[in-house]
């Protein structure tokens, strides 16, 4: 199985390279589509060196839009059969991919997060785990399903569903807005543990959880009541 990946790069002069030769290691089939957001550091250099040595598919937004735009900039370069996102930092390890995608080569499953929390706190401050442990409950609430890690940075995807799926995110609100168009589309989402090594702001970190986190709540409430006939670009999507 062919596996798409894309990282949304912000100013990740720093680790992207780490992350790069990670996904190398990796012994599956994998194309590797880095969408750099506008970076104002060294991404874009160190893009253009990388290129050849890792194949990659390098798509350079001319001004930073946010994760989201990042990602969606990326969709139309997918070749998968399989979508992983994967962040440009190192909190999340690339090694745990090929667990990702296991589920996946099920044919009733089409999408499948990485939990950071499935096994409990782990490397979380409190007050992380308690941020996303409020977020998961609203979400299950919200759409009755059971998961742990609404905002995981690992999410994974049958291409096939992805690349239809109608998103209008521009920043962090991909998260919420995938979650909740899956959900409502009636989508089941499997979850798999996965290890998490968080950074701080000084060191790069730039999710912002209050002010992300209302956003996120909102954006789950939003798409709780949209009509299914617009969560996919083909509006002939059956109720």
């Amino acid at each position: 199985m062919l596996v798409s990946v894309i990282i949304p790069a912000y100013n990740e002069e720093q680790t992207i390279g780490q992350v790069l030769e990670a996904l190398r290691a990796l012994p599956i089939e994998k194309q590797i589509i880095v969408v750099n957001d506008g970076s104002t550091d060294g991404t874009y250099d160190a893009l253009e060196c990388l290129r050849a040595k890792h194949q990659l598919t390098v798509v350079h937004c001319e001004e930073n839009r946010g994760k989201g735009y990042a990602i969606r900039s990326g969709l139309p370069y997918v070749k998968g059969e399989a979508v992983v996102i994967q962040d440009a930092d190192m909190e999340l390890s690339p090694t745990d991919i090929s667990e990702l995608l296991q589920p996946l080569e099920k044919k009733d499953v089409q999408v499948v997060y990485g939990s950071r929390f499935l096994n409990g706190r782990g490397n979380a401050s409190l007050h992380n785990f308690l941020a996303n442990r409020v977020l998961a409950t609203y979400t299950n609430l919200l759409y009755g399903c059971r998961i742990t890690d609404e905002s995981t940075g690992y999410k994974a995807f049958s291409a096939e569903l992805i690349t239809r799926l109608n998103l209008t995110c521009e920043g962090f609100e991909f998260c919420p807005e995938v979650t909740a168009k899956i959900l409502r589309a009636g989508y089941g989402i499997q979850e798999v543990p996965v290890s998490y090594f968080p950074r701080t702001k000084k060191e790069g970190k730039k999710l912002r959880f209050w002010s992300d986190g209302i956003l996120a709540a909102w954006t789950l409430l939003k798409y709780r009541f949209i009509s299914k006939t617009k969560l996919f670009k083909n509006s002939a999507h059956d109720e």
